[in-house]
């Protein structure tokens, strides 16, 4: 057993270590019960949760490559990252069900969800992710680790979102996310 300082703060790292689990648990299971409760639907909480999950493992392999422990600092990293990428799921996954419940195929719906609200997620994925990009030229070496970690986060929950999320619809929903097709409207419909 070391003594002083040192002693502490192992004893705090292996504290940390056991409550990252925990903690990530926590986290995953309050934004999965709100979004349940939101979207009323099972399948809609996997399209939104599993995108954020892969990011968490991409971080956590991102940490161990780069040889950043789990610390009290580090802790609150993956948290921070799953409250921002669900704000991205969700805005993905409202609006494109909304073109959905207006008949429109997945097709279409997610070509709508782009151009309205994939450009507001680009553009808040991207600002994010300068913002603190900035910090990996810190000469802290905590500021810097934040910097590539959070960057990481953000870029990749909106990748997940922008990208896995509709495949991740159109393979859970099915034949739900069909729709209506514009090309086997009716002629009397179109005119």
């Amino acid at each position: 057993m070391a003594s002083g300082n040192s002693g502490v703060e192992a004893a705090t790292n292996e504290v940390i270590a056991q409550a990252q689990n925990k903690m990530l648990f926590w986290v995953y299971a309050v934004v999965s019960i709100l979004c349940l409760i939101t979207f009323r639907s099972v399948k809609a909480v996997l399209c939104i949760i599993i995108p954020l999950g892969l990011t968490s493992v991409l971080c956590q392999a991102l940490m161990s490559y780069l040889g950043i422990g789990v610390k009290v600092a580090t802790l609150p990293v993956i948290a921070l990252g799953v409250g921002i990428g669900v704000d991205y799921g969700i805005y993905i996954y409202s609006r494109l069900e909304s073109f959905l419940k207006q008949g429109m195929s997945l097709e279409e719906a997610y070509y709508s969800t782009l151009k309205i609200t994939g450009k507001a997620v680009t553009f808040t994925g991207v600002t994010l992710a300068i913002g603190v990009g900035t910090w990996i030229f810190s000469p802290l070496k905590f500021q810097a680790d934040m910097g590539i970690l959070l960057t990481f986060m953000f870029v990749w929950n909106m990748i997940g979102a922008i990208w896995l999320l509709p495949a991740l619809a159109r393979l859970l929903l099915g034949s739900k996310a069909k729709g209506r097709n514009i090309s086997s409207a009716t002629p009397a419909a179109s005119v």
